[in-house]
């Protein structure tokens, strides 16, 4: 098994992979063309990235089995394209969610205290207690958290610690959710927006998520308010961002912001570097030694199974449940070649397999095949299907869209 790592990635997982004998190739230089060409040079079975972009042309003419990306979010591979080679895409989720919480938390004080003026002044031999000794604190405010997901979460044990009141909006967040969080919910972005003394985001970006955060939103923001961003900067329109912060209604911490370089070093002349209000880290929420241990092991972890078994932890583009419609249940001897006769049966009927799998029961000598389809097989399919020696029975059940 050859694994193309195009990314830097911590010493352990390569040194995890080599030691369960996979060839590794590890090149953090690889980016778009030369990328393409060492997936068809290599030939390589998997390939693992953490911010090198995996679009379809990168995976023309490539051996690829299996795309990992060596972090929570997948957007910067192309999962539509690797769905129709074939190929899986899987992540490393919650295994920075500590990381990234602890960064949004220490934006929000670093905003509250000033603490990255106090420092350029005092760099530029400036004594300025008089204005940096007006700090809000944060204990009895209200944090508004967009998403619940893991980061949030975690976010909010560190903002209750704090003394802080949370509340949350998520289309997946129920008021039942809510109290088992301890926080209030909100029922739109709006009232979030009309309740928050600090706004902090946590979304992944999908096309529902894309430029949510707008002019409307910052309008419905308090005056004085904070605006944390350490998920995705396409969540948020920019310049409508930008407005607000200059029009003084409110001061941001980012972690995220459109066209910043996606290597580890490079030169930056964006617009937003120059306005007063908006204080930026350099989308560094992931990268603790902690957080990028996890997901080392994660990804070595990821690669193990899916060598192993055929399995895929973390897989990000199978359909479960979404296309089939009925399920075939068949009792047989586990012997060579009843699958085979299943499966023949039913290419004969034009039925597609969407899902398989085989239970064995006591000791290997009988199993049950649950195989679930796109439609139902015709009747007489179903009698072919028990004419074999070794089958039991089989029979077929709808399978429930509620």
């Amino acid at each position: 098994m050859k694994v193309l790592v195009a990314d830097k990635l911590e010493q352990s997982a390569l040194d995890g992979l080599s030691d369960l004998g996979y060839e590794v190739v590890s090149n953090p230089d690889l980016k778009e063309r030369a990328l393409a060409d060492a997936l068809k040079e290599t030939q390589a079975e998997i390939l693992i990235v953490r911010s090198t972009r995996v679009p379809e042309n990168v995976m023309d003419g490539s051996n690829l089995s299996l795309i990992i990306r060596a972090g929570s979010g997948y957007n910067t591979i192309d999962v539509e394209a690797a769905s129709t080679r074939g190929t899986y895409v899987a992540n490393c989720p919650g295994k920075n969610s500590i990381a990234v919480a602890e960064l949004a938390f220490g934006l929000m004080l670093a905003l509250d205290r000033f603490i990255p003026d106090n420092v350029a002044e005092l760099r530029a031999g400036k004594w300025n207690k008089k204005r940096f000794g007006k700090g809000k604190g944060l204990y009895g405010r209200t944090l508004g958290i967009i998403g619940l997901g893991n980061v949030a979460q975690e976010l909010i044990v560190r903002a209750q610690a704090f003394g802080m009141n949370v509340v949350g909006f998520s289309r997946f967040l129920t008021p039942e959710s809510a109290v088992g969080l301890n926080i209030g919910r909100a029922e739109s972005l709006e009232e979030l927006a009309q309740q928050s003394d600090i706004v902090s985001v946590h979304v992944a970006l999908r096309s529902e998520t894309t430029r949510m955060i707008d002019k409307r939103f910052f309008d419905a923001m308090k005056d004085g308010a904070y605006f944390i961003n350490t998920s995705r900067a396409e969540v948020v329109v920019q310049d409508d961002l930008i407005a607000a912060v200059n029009s003084g209604k409110i001061v941001a911490g980012l972690d995220v912001i459109e066209g910043e370089p996606t290597t580890g070093e490079a030169s930056y002349d964006g617009e937003i570097k120059d306005i007063p209000g908006i204080y930026c880290t350099h989308h560094i929420g992931a990268s603790t030694a902690q957080a990028q241990g996890a997901v080392a092991d994660e990804v070595v972890q990821i690669v193990k199974e899916f060598v192993s078994s055929g399995g895929v932890p973390n897989v990000v583009n199978v359909t479960r449940g979404e296309i089939a419609t009925h399920l075939l249940v068949v009792r047989h001897l586990d012997k060579v070649g009843v699958l085979a006769h299943v499966f023949d049966v039913l290419r004969d009927d034009s039925v597609n397999v969407q899902e398989m799998e085989n239970v064995i029961l006591g000791k290997a000598k009988a199993a049950i095949a649950h195989v679930s389809l796109d439609k139902a097989p015709s009747e007489q399919a179903l009698v072919t299907i028990r004419t074999h020696s070794d089958i039991f029975d089989a029979s077929v059940l709808p399978i429930s869209t509620n």
